[in-house]
């Protein structure tokens, strides 16, 4: 799914979209990102349970994984939407799998049903973070 536009309210609209169809039958939590890229097009992507644990995939990457298939390489701002009393910001591995593609710089939105609830650069949620700076040169 990607659309062009620049406003973190289609962001939050097209993470909302995707959560409703995500594949979350064992856990039921039901997530939703989406993606602006460099070029102002947006990607979203959506949780995807598998009955081996393991092999499931959040939708932070589903979203990056749009993203390249589409061409583009560069994460401008995301959003992450959930439902529930906490914040859902991005496990570990996918705050990794964004700074592949993003800098420290990078909003994340954490977003709920109602709208945005946080935001973090990057660099608060991924401090002192490995990227492909290291191993250039």
């Amino acid at each position: 799914m990607s659309a062009t536009t620049s406003g973190i309210g289609a962001l939050i609209e097209m993470a909302r979209a995707a959560r409703a169809n995500a594949y979350a039958p064992y856990s039921r939590f039901a997530v939703g990102a989406a993606i602006r890229a460099e070029d102002g097009k947006l990607y979203a992507g959506a949780n995807v349970e598998n009955a081996a644990y393991p092999e499931g995939q959040c939708a932070e990457t589903s979203a990056i994984g749009a993203m390249i298939a589409a061409g583009a390489r560069r994460i401008e701002a995301m959003v992450v939407l959930a439902d529930g009393a906490t914040l859902c910001a991005p496990c570990g591995g996918c705050r990794q799998r964004i700074r592949e593609f993003a800098d420290g710089e990078t909003l994340i939105h954490v977003a709920g049903p109602q709208g945005v609830r946080a935001t973090f650069a990057l660099s608060d949620l991924l401090p002192e973070s490995f990227g492909p700076g290291h191993l250039a040169g």
